[in-house]
């Protein structure tokens, strides 16, 4: 039982990563590969922050303006010097190794009797229980967040600009702009992310956020499958729908270890879990019609 717990609250964790990649995926059509990186710089500055025993707001604020800052750079090489964005994220992630590991001064950093979110709460006994509240409250208040943003004239324009670039800056939008907002969005969530597993696993690694992109092109899938099931479309249910992915993908990875499964074998289970998401709708309407 404490197994799958903490599969769910490292769900929970991961949701802002999963928000982070809806926005750049399905708001903005872009495949974006920082997300590697930025949940790693995330993780490295707030490790490095509070072992030198900086307060916990500060690593959370210096944690999100540092994935900002490289979603903000995958955007300028994309928009400005016109480069793939598929390739600026990859560029950007792979400066962003180096960016960690000078962070980090080495390449992991134990985050045991620091001090941590836990600090902000003891209304249970478990410790479990207690992360379980705080996940919970920072994924209801990340939802409500970005579904507000998404609603206001602003976010109305940031999803024109993923449906049609070329209308929405005939009416005078900075598409360019849009989209360099919405990257540094996307990797400051990420960041977060980072922030958070970082304290719960009490430990950041320079190697923790290699292939975390897939996992959360699975949640995002994952969720939409659910909801495209219900035919769901409205915004605040689909990005729920993210949220519940992320915690669903967890879980599944929670009982492939429960079942047995080698941890060294545990990315190809992950790439299999997402190649059939992405891969089942797509058999289902061939054989449809």
């Amino acid at each position: 039982m404490d197994f799958y717990l903490s599969a769910i609250l490292l769900g929970l964790a991961y949701c802002g990563m999963g928000l982070g990649i809806y926005i750049t995926l399905r708001i903005f059509n872009i495949p974006d590969i920082t997300t590697d990186g930025s949940f790693t710089l995330g993780a490295s500055v707030t490790a490095a922050l509070l072992s030198q025993q900086y307060p916990i707001v500060t690593a959370l604020l210096m944690s999100m303006i540092a994935g900002s800052l490289a979603g903000l750079a995958t955007g300028i090489i994309h928009t400005r010097l016109k480069i793939n964005p598929l390739l600026s994220g990859i560029l950007v992630m792979t400066a962003l190794y180096s960016v960690n590991l000078s962070i980090m001064g080495r390449s992991n950093i134990p985050l045991i009797n620091t001090a941590n979110l836990l600090q902000l709460t003891n209304w249970f006994q478990r410790e479990q229980y207690n992360w379980l509240l705080l996940m919970a409250i920072v994924a209801l208040g990340l939802w409500c967040l970005i579904s507000w943003l998404l609603k206001t004239d602003f976010g109305l324009s940031m999803r024109a600009t993923g449906n049609s670039e070329t209308m929405i800056r005939a009416l005078g939008v900075n598409t360019d702009g849009m989209k360099v907002i919405g990257l540094m969005i996307a990797n400051a969530l990420t960041a977060l992310s980072g922030f958070l597993v970082c304290q719960f696993q009490q430990f950041a690694d320079i190697n923790m956020g290699i292939g975390i992109v897939i996992f959360g092109l699975g949640a995002v899938m994952m969720g939409e499958s659910l909801l495209n099931a219900l035919r769901i479309q409205s915004i605040p249910l689909r990005l729920a729908g993210v949220i519940a992915g992320c915690i669903l993908f967890r879980i599944i990875i929670g009982a492939a270890l429960t079942f047995g499964i080698n941890p060294n074998w545990l990315k190809l289970v992950t790439a299999v879990i997402v190649l059939v998401v992405v891969g089942l709708p797509n058999i289902k309407r061939r054989a449809g019609n």
